[in-house]
């Protein structure tokens, strides 16, 4: 436990240097607890119990026959595998309540583990095996593993994760109960060396902004063969991250996208994985930035992709804004010139994009202190006061009064009570709602 301890140690230090390692290590020694850790693990613990099947719908899920049941092909490059690991992911699939699948394998490792060649042959007609003799990388083995698929679907795995007994049984249940079906994606949590599961990963339907600011689709995923034929195999040039540049291309070319609320997958958190820690592959992050800026070219949008503070995975686009538009800020007040004092200065101290002006919606205020503040504000020729004699707080009639008033090319509304904290704020909305 040491070892592992020192080794990520030593990675925070050359990542961020003393500072920001005490920092982390203070952080860590207050917010994860042990008794919080234990607590937070309990209530994952019954939340598996209360919604994942037991034994007994696993027999009933066994005798179920679809109208459909597509060969589901899975993908898994292998390279120096841990042999208890690949015997557990191999016993995840035999459990599996589905039974029309494939296992595509395509080993890159130094030398050929005998075990692991003996586990496969002993399943022939399961499973296909090549040795590829030499390390083409992550993405040339897994696409030589794609060559021998013959399924309807295929999914890709890692390998030395596993499934869910009830994983492909879901994912067969969805595409028959949607027939149009070509990407499908879902939860997922963590399992350690130990074989204990933590940390679930409960994510959105399909969003392609917040895909093309971390690749949270990740694991489980499956795709319709003929799709994947369509977009391409793997592309080496992002190793690293290619899961996620074919993620991208592949959602490019569907709107047959769904997301299945469950959790299908069980991600490896070992000494070495990304799982464990989450910066011990940066390569990987820096092609995420490249897999992203080919994507925006792709897809016909200007943007450059930046990796905001540094966060592992985390990206953001700011995208180019055509032309100089103006924007309305819209601000709804009564009687509160302190809350609004500090909105306001904080809009016109930080903000970098000039072409705005700020309506203020006034409605019913009665302190004279109010009025007073506003005819300071109109020395500002880019604020307005707009009074609305709509009795009572009607805030859709407020705001429709404010946009009709609106010079702007783009309304933005916005409460008395907020403060901006990012001086381009106003560039990067633009940007998206010019996309």
């Amino acid at each position: 436990m040491i070892k592992p301890k020192i080794t990520k140690l030593i990675h925070y230090l050359k990542k961020y240097g003393i500072l920001k390692t005490i920092k982390k290590i203070i952080t860590r020694i207050f917010e994860l607890d042990s008794k919080n850790k234990k607590a937070q693990q309990e209530i994952y613990q019954n939340w598996i119990l209360q919604n994942e099947p037991n034994e007994e719908a696993l027999e009933i899920q066994k005798k179920t026959k679809f109208p459909y049941e597509p060969k589901i092909s899975l993908i898994v490059p292998m390279y120096n595998t841990d042999e208890n690991f690949f015997l557990e992911l191999l016993n995840s699939l035999l459990a599996q309540t589905y039974s029309n699948w494939e296992l595509c394998i395509a080993d890159g490792s130094k030398k050929q583990n005998e075990t692991i060649f003996a586990m496969c042959s002993s399943l022939l007609s399961k499973i296909k095996y090549q040795f590829l003799e030499e390390n083409k990388g992550i993405s040339e083995n897994t696409n030589r593993a794609l060559e021998t698929a013959t399924g309807d679907f295929i999914a890709f795995l890692d390998h030395d994760d596993c499934l869910p007994p009830f994983a492909l049984y879901e994912v067969v249940k969805t595409i028959n109960e949607n027939p149009n079906v070509e990407f499908i994606y879902s939860d997922e949590d963590k399992i350690n060396e130990q074989g204990k599961r933590f940390m679930p990963y409960f994510k959105p339907d399909f969003s392609p902004e917040a895909l093309e600011c971390n690749n949270y689709i990740t694991h489980l995923v499956v795709i319709k063969k003929t799709l994947a034929d369509k977009i391409g195999p793997l592309d080496s040039r992002f190793d690293g991250a290619q899961d996620f540049d074919f993620v991208l291309r592949a959602t490019e070319n569907t709107k047959n996208i769904v997301h299945i609320p469950k959790i299908l997958y069980h991600w490896r958190a070992h000494q070495n994985s990304t799982a464990h820690l989450a910066d011990s592959k940066n390569y990987a992050y820096e092609a995420g930035l490249k897999a992203i800026a080919e994507h925006l070219q792709r897809i016909g949008k200007e943007g450059v992709v930046v990796n905001p503070n540094e966060v592992p995975g985390i990206y953001q686009i700011k995208y180019a804004i055509k032309g100089n538009p103006k924007v309305s800020i819209l601000i709804p007040n009564k009687d509160a010139c302190d809350t609004l004092k500090k909105c306001l200065k904080s809009i016109l101290t930080l903000t970098t994009y000039g072409n705005y002006e700020i309506l203020i919606l006034e409605n019913n205020s009665e302190k004279k202190e109010t009025f007073a503040f506003y005819e300071k504000l109109k020395q500002n020729p880019n604020i307005k006061i707009l009074e609305i004699p709509e009795k009572g707080f009607n805030y859709s009639k407020i705001i429709n009064t404010g946009v009709k008033n609106a010079s702007g090319d783009f309304v933005l509304q916005l409460n008395n009570d907020t403060q901006i904290l990012t001086p381009n704020w106003l560039e990067l909305m633009i940007g998206y709602a010019r996309e």
